[in-house]
């Protein structure tokens, strides 16, 4: 009866110090890689005629956990985005690349199953404007920083693997006073146009 008890004595300590490594493990940061595809808009004044553009982004993912249901996730991605339109007969695509850094609230619905939402701030790393093999530097006209929203949902496999699904609406004007395209000034005041991107990833944590 006594190795019996000794026997269960330690079963018990050998089953708690696993549940506390387990709680340990799913407490500490993880650190994980993403990218995957952009449907970008620009939208506001102006843009009837704008269809959409396919880009990509791709970058590095932190998460904090807060607890068993809150984490935060803060990201760094490089974010190809713009549009495109026609005008008299001639496709115009505009290019804007952003250095973007999103602050992501992530709550855990179910094991794995996420609800996502929190702002981002973008830094603008190049802009272009490309139709009839012609390529226009527009970066004097497009402001340097660009500010949002970001709602989405994401799922995450036990091996790290995850997915996720997100929407973005820009808050702030990206027009730019000081600039000029085909020699006529560009007027904030008039022009107020916003990015809008619809993401979808593919990330895995280390």
């Amino acid at each position: 009866m006594k190795k019996i008890t000794q026997l269960m004595v330690v079963l018990t300590f050998c089953f708690m110090a696993n549940a506390q490594d387990e709680t340990t493990y799913k407490s500490q940061i993880n650190f994980g890689i993403k990218g995957g595809m952009n449907f970008s808009l620009i939208v506001g004044d102006d843009t009837d005629n704008f269809d959409g553009k396919i880009g990509f982004h791709l970058g590095g993912v932190l998460e904090f956990p807060i607890s068993e249901k809150f984490s935060l996730q803060p990201e760094l991605l490089y974010s190809l985005q713009g549009d495109k339109s026609t005008f008299d007969g001639m496709e115009i695509k505009f290019k804007l690349d952003y250095l973007n850094l999103p602050m992501m609230a992530k709550y855990y619905v179910t094991e794995g199953f996420s609800l996502e939402a929190g702002p981002q701030v973008g830094f603008l790393m190049s802009a272009e404007a490309e139709g009839g093999g012609i390529s226009l530097d527009i970066k004097d006209i497009i402001k340097d920083v660009d500010f949002g929203l970001n709602f989405g949902v994401g799922y995450e496999l036990a091996n790290g693997l995850n997915f996720s699904g997100r929407y973005y609406v820009g808050i702030s004007n990206i027009v730019e006073n000081s600039g000029s395209i085909l020699g006529e000034p560009v007027d904030a005041d008039q022009i107020k146009n916003q990015n809008n991107v619809f993401q979808l990833s593919i990330g895995y944590f280390f």
